[in-house]
């Protein structure tokens, strides 16, 4: 197998479990080193780590609250510390919302939910970055969703959140590009995971009968294309927007 990230180190934000874990592992299985960030589930990210360890890989498992700035400064630096300057960061983490119908939404919540995926992104990069610009490199790949722009009854915090970060990713790849730094995102369909677990199978059924794949993704779907914008293979792309979604929308 080419290894495509042979001699890299990588970063994959909320990555105890489902996308940022089959990430972690992914990135791992091509040659880079890797840090598994968590904020609670140290126990899952130590499994995470240890999957990666038994097939000869390099990971550590950092916590850090990302939506903190001194804490996403410390999380950097002890990656550095163990690994070398960052490559590829993946900003994988964010906040939970409540799914429910706009009338019934209270701001706080919006606006709770908004600001913990733009910080997410934020802080983490306000710590990476520098080091990227200095050595005019890196990539960096946000997770997204296909909700941000195709909105459902009871999304609406969610589907504004992602479009944030969308945005954001565009203005990044802009400012970033004289410097050779690449910014893409990546927006999942409907995955099987931890999140999506109480899903009756008569609603995954229905939603895989209308997917041209015919089937529903899973977390390894979305880290193959997270892999493909991490490496050189995707060298000369840069404010992508990538479906990942087995054909349910098409750009």
């Amino acid at each position: 197998m080419k290894m495509l990230l042979k001699g890299k180190v990588a970063i994959v934000t909320g990555a105890s479990r489902g996308i940022g874990a089959a990430t972690a592992v992914k990135l791992a299985e091509h040659g880079a080193a890797v840090a598994v960030n968590y904020n609670q589930s140290k126990e899952k990210a130590a499994e995470v780590v240890a999957a990666i360890q038994k097939n000869h890989g390099r990971a550590i498992a950092v916590k850090a609250n990302v939506f903190d700035r001194e804490e996403s400064d410390k999380m950097v630096r002890e990656v550095e510390r163990e690994f070398g300057k960052i490559d590829i960061v993946v900003l994988n983490a964010g906040g939970n919302f409540k799914n429910a119908p706009f009338m019934e939404q209270a701001w706080e919540d919006f606006e709770k939910k908004i600001l913990h995926e733009v910080k997410a992104s934020f802080w983490t990069l306000k710590a990476v970055l520098p080091s990227m610009i200095e050595r005019k490199s890196g990539s960096v790949i946000i997770i997204s969703s296909g909700l941000s722009r195709r909105p459902n009854t009871g999304f609406s915090a969610h589907s504004t959140a992602k479009s944030a970060l969308d945005a954001f990713a565009k203005s990044l790849a802009f400012e970033m590009g004289p410097m050779q730094i690449r910014v893409n995102v990546v927006a999942p369909g409907l995955v099987l995971t931890d999140a999506t677990s109480s899903m009756p199978e008569e609603r995954e059924k229905m939603v895989a009968g209308m997917t041209p794949l015919r089937r529903i993704g899973l977390p390894e779907d979305i880290a193959g294309a997270v892999l493909f914008y991490a490496s050189d293979e995707s060298k000369f792309i840069t404010g992508n927007y990538l479906p990942v979604n087995g054909g349910q929308m098409m750009l």
